[in-house]
Order: C-alpha cells, then sequence, then structure tokens
C-alpha cells in the first residue's frame, strides 16, 4: 500500500510555496530588531528591545499557514488503492435464468414456487434503475426469453407471462441454460452475472457452473427442504399413478455440493427483502472483480485530511484571533475553488455527472439531462423525460451502435418512422448479431409501411369508393395495412406483441425446439 502511495492532482503541491512564504513574512514582521536596526544603533537597540513571551511565539499566521498546507495536500488527492468508479453497479450486465421445469409449480413457497421467483424479479429490476438484464427460459430446453435491455417495463410484461406450460420439451437442464447465458453475454462483448432461479441443479451441472470463469454465477435456491405438492394448470395437484398427490423436495446433498463450489454463490430465498439486496451485493462483487485496471480508478482519500484542517480552523476564534478570521477564510476560498468554475455547494463537490446521477436516480429525469456532460447519459435521461428530440441531438454526437440504436427508439416515439429504420439499419451494420436491434429495425419497418399507407389512403378522395378490393398474398399486405399509427402503437413499439406473450413465447420456444435450438 506505501508503495503505491501518489498523489492525483499533483501539480497543486506547487501551492506548499504559500504557506512557508507566510510563515516566512509573519517571522520577518514579528523580529523586532529587523524593523529597527537600520534606524537605532546596533548597542542602544540591545538595550531596547525586550523579549516576548516564548508561549505567545505560536501567531495566528503560523496556524493559517498550517491550514493551508493542510488544505493544499487534501485538494492534491492523496491516494495508495484503487475503488470501483460510483454507480457502477448500474452498467453491471444481469441474465436471469428462470427455471420453468414442473416441480416450480410447487406450492411449499407461498403462493408457488415461480410465482416467488416472478416476484423476486420485481425486486431485482427495482434495485438496479437503469442497468441491463437479460431473461433466459429453462426446463429440458433452455430458450432466450429477452436480450440485455434496460427496460423494466418490457423485463416484467415478458417475466410475468413465463410458466411451466410454456417449455416445449419436460426435465432440467441447467447447464443448456448456462450456455445460452454466457453465448449471451459473449455476443454483447460483455462480463456479468448469470442468477438462476431454480428449486435444483442437476449434478452434471454442478460442474459445469463450478468451472465457468468468466461470469459470475448465483443461485437463488427456492424451495423448501420439506417440499409441497405440485399444482397442475387445471387447478388440482399432480398425483401418483394410485392417486397419492405427489410432493417434491429440495434435494439438499446437491444443494450442499453446489455452496462447496468456489465459484458459486447460493443463497435460499426469503419472504423479505434480505436475498435480493444480498443478489444484488453479489452482482456488484462479480463487475467489481471484472474490471481491467483501466477501467478502475485511484480513491480520492484526501478528504480525511480535511478533519485535522477542521480542528485547527476552530483554533481561530480563540481571543485575539478572530479578525484574522477573513484571511482564512479567503486563503481556503481561492486554494479550494477555480474562480472560473465556481458554481454552488454542489459544484465544490460533485461533477456535473455525479449530480446528474443522482438527479437520475430520483427519477428527476429533466433535471438530469440539464446536468449531464456526458452525451450518452445525457441522451438517456432526456429520453426518460420524454423529450426525444434532445435524446436524439446528444446520441448523434456519438458514433456507436449504441447510439444509433438509442436514436431509432428516440425517432420512433416522433413517429419519425423513416428515420428510425435509418438508425436502426447502421446500429445493425456495426452489430449485426444484436436480436434486440433486428427486432427493433423489423417493427419500425412494419410502422413506416403503415405510416405511407395512411398517408397514401388521406391523399385520395374520400368520397371515391373502389371499384373492387383484393386482397395480395394470402392477406399479408391487409394485416400490414391494418397496423394504425396510433399512440399505443408507437408505446408498443419495442414490445412487439401481436398476441400474448405467453402464447408468443410458447409459439416460439416450440419452434426452436424442433430446430434444435438450445
Amino acid at each position: 500500500m506505501i508503495s503505491d502511495f501518489h498523489f492525483l492532482r499533483p501539480v497543486w503541491l506547487i501551492l506548499l510555496v504559500a504557506p512557508l512564504i507566510l510563515v516566512w513574512l509573519a517571522a520577518r514582521s514579528s523580529n523586532v530588531r529587523q524593523k529597527w536596526k537600520n534606524m537605532i544603533a546596533p548597542h542602544l537597540l540591545e538595550r531596547l528591545v525586550i523579549e516576548g513571551d516564548s508561549k505567545r511565539r505560536f501567531q495566528p499566521a503560523t496556524l493559517l499557514a498550517l491550514i493551508m498546507a493542510i488544505m493544499i495536500l487534501a485538494i492534491a488527492g492523496p491516494s495508495w488503492d484503487k475503488e470501483t468508479p460510483p454507480f457502477v453497479h448500474d452498467t453491471a450486465s444481469l441474465v436471469i435464468a428462470v427455471d420453468l421445469s414442473q416441480t416450480m409449480d410447487a406450492i411449499d413457497i407461498s403462493p408457488s414456487r415461480i410465482e416467488r421467483a416472478k416476484l423476486k424479479i420485481h425486486d431485482i429490476l427495482a434495485s438496479r434503475t437503469g442497468a441491463r438484464t437479460a431473461v433466459i427460459a429453462y426446463a429440458g430446453t433452455a430458450h432466450l426469453v429477452l436480450p440485455l435491455t434496460d427496460d423494466a417495463d418490457l423485463i416484467k410484461s415478458y417475466t410475468d407471462a413465463l410458466s411451466t406450460g410454456i417449455m416445449p420439451r419436460p426435465g432440467k437442464d441447467t447447464t443448456a441454460a448456462l450456455s445460452r447465458a454466457t453465448d449471451l453475454l459473449k455476443e454483447d462483448g460483455s462480463s456479468g452475472t448469470i442468477l438462476f432461479m431454480t428449486d435444483g441443479v442437476e449434478a452434471p451441472a454442478i460442474k459445469s457452473l463450478s468451472d465457468e470463469r468468466d461470469n459470475g454465477i448465483v443461485v437463488l435456491v427456492i424451495g423448501t427442504t420439506d417440499g409441497g405438492p405440485i399444482k397442475t394448470g387445471d387447478g388440482g395437484f399432480l398425483s401418483s399413478d394410485n392417486g397419492a398427490r405427489l410432493v417434491t423436495k429440495l434435494d439438499s446433498d446437491s444443494l450442499e455440493q453446489l455452496r462447496s463450489s468456489n465459484n458459486v454463490a447460493v443463497t435460499t430465498v426469503t419472504d423479505d427483502d434480505a436475498d435480493v439486496r444480498w443478489i444484488t451485493a453479489q452482482i456488484q462483487g462479480n463487475f467489481a472483480q471484472q474490471q481491467s485496471d483501466k477501467d478502475s480508478r485511484w480513491r480520492d482519500s484526501g478528504w480525511w485530511i480535511l478533519i485535522p484542517a477542521a480542528l485547527l480552523f476552530a483554533l481561530t476564534f480563540r481571543r485575539g484571533w478572530v479578525v484574522r478570521l477573513g484571511s482564512v477564510i479567503i486563503a481556503i476560498h481561492l486554494i479550494g475553488n477555480d474562480p472560473a468554475s465556481a458554481g454552488t455547494f454542489e459544484d465544490m463537490w460533485l461533477t456535473q455527472d455525479q449530480q446528474g446521477r443522482i438527479a437520475f436516480q430520483n427519477n428527476d429525469f429533466s433535471k438530469a439531462a440539464k446536468l449531464f456532460r456526458n452525451p450518452m447519459w445525457r441522451g438517456v435521461a432526456a429520453y426518460r423525460a420524454g423529450s426525444y428530440q434532445d435524446a436524439i441531438n446528444a446520441f448523434a454526437t456519438i458514433d456507436s451502435p449504441d447510439s444509433w440504436y438509442n436514436q431509432g427508439n428516440a425517432f420512433v416515439h416522433l413517429k419519425k418512422f423513416a428515420e428510425a429504420v435509418s438508425a436502426y439499419e447502421k446500429a445493425l451494420q456495426a452489430n449485426p448479431a444484436s436480436e434486440d436491434i433486428q427486432a427493433n429495425l423489423a417493427t419500425a419497418r412494419r410502422l413506416l409501411q403503415a405510416q405511407q399507407k395512411e398517408e397514401q389512403d388521406q391523399a385520395e378522395d374520400p368520397g371515391l369508393k373502389p371499384d373492387s378490393v383484393q386482397f395480395d398474398d394470402k392477406g399479408k399486405q391487409g394485416k400490414d395495412a391494418e397496423i394504425a399509427v396510433s399512440e399505443q402503437t408507437s408505446q408498443m413499439w419495442i414490445k412487439n406483441i401481436a398476441v400474448s406473450p405467453a402464447a408468443m413465447l410458447a409459439r416460439r420456444f416450440s419452434i426452436e425446439a424442433e430446430g434444435g435450438a438450445k
């Protein structure tokens, strides 16, 4: 630690000359012999000078110089260890793998294991405002429900539709879910945490989880060792051939084996938010460990030095020294603030981006958009505030797939579908593997076709009736024409839900299973 000691802003140390000069000037001014040596003969001066009390030689100027020196050291930023940048947990990627095997319908956890898992997902999303989360569902096969996205409402709408009945094959293939999650994070070019919400892990999968090195593995066990009956879709309970209710219990031995794994963090579901807080801490810890040296920063410990400076400052109120208080305040102000950037009290301690993040977390997105200097965050805040044109202007200053993708989202809200299609296409060129971009591009194209159709219909004379009505390609063109460019359609642009999410997921999972997709 001592070998790592350094100053973050060493240029400020040049000002240490100031308190030294102050002490020298004070000593010079208090030297009576120096003042009168040119006016009184030396042999007379020795007789006339009376030495003062040595206890009074510590002058206010000396204390002022000491406070100045301490303040300069604090501003220079002494540091000896590194820290994770603030708000780093907001960017930590999380993939939630939800077990949809039949045993998740057991009711030993109220209202059922799967329903409790959904509630926990809501709680986790609430604790990770602005962070990206993906969802995978697995039983005998594993399937992507949603790619990484920070749209919490969209995630909730899909996870609420999850049920054991939508899975095409029975069983439990945790290894397949792990493979799907790691591939997703690899395609995104990031590392993160994979959270399994399950009532058990099969023996072969334990080794797979333990061997994972690129991403953190967290398992939330949902169930009890006493077990419970398994509820069926018709409201009854799963029974054996002789009519007895089947009871599923947690496999204590496999869970203990899982807990003993070095790379797997395991906890059991709780009735309160203790499990969610624990999971959030694990996500943050995993992300901090995954950060490279270039992404971490040295911790500024200068504020600790302000404590002795404050105590010394209190001494300036002693009798006879109060008149010097103005000088102390002025000196500290001149050292601690740049006159060109003097502002509010918050500006003294927080950057504009840090203030913006605080406003963002408090859901004051309009204020955050004004505070942010980072164009990406300024655009996100403006987007959340509904200022879509401002968001586009901010994103336009960045040339990246995320920027073009976000511009497309904002254009859709403004019903500028042609611009949205163009933005999505640019984003897709830079990141062709993104399923999120592909889905939004397809939706924007449909909305653009519907808009053009509506404009064409409005251009025609409404008094003229058509001679005949023809439906091309088995009605496909008619379906496209039925898409109305309304506010409701605009709000559903990203969801792309033509039917209920549950039915859509069940159909897609079935197609993927038949095609051998995992």
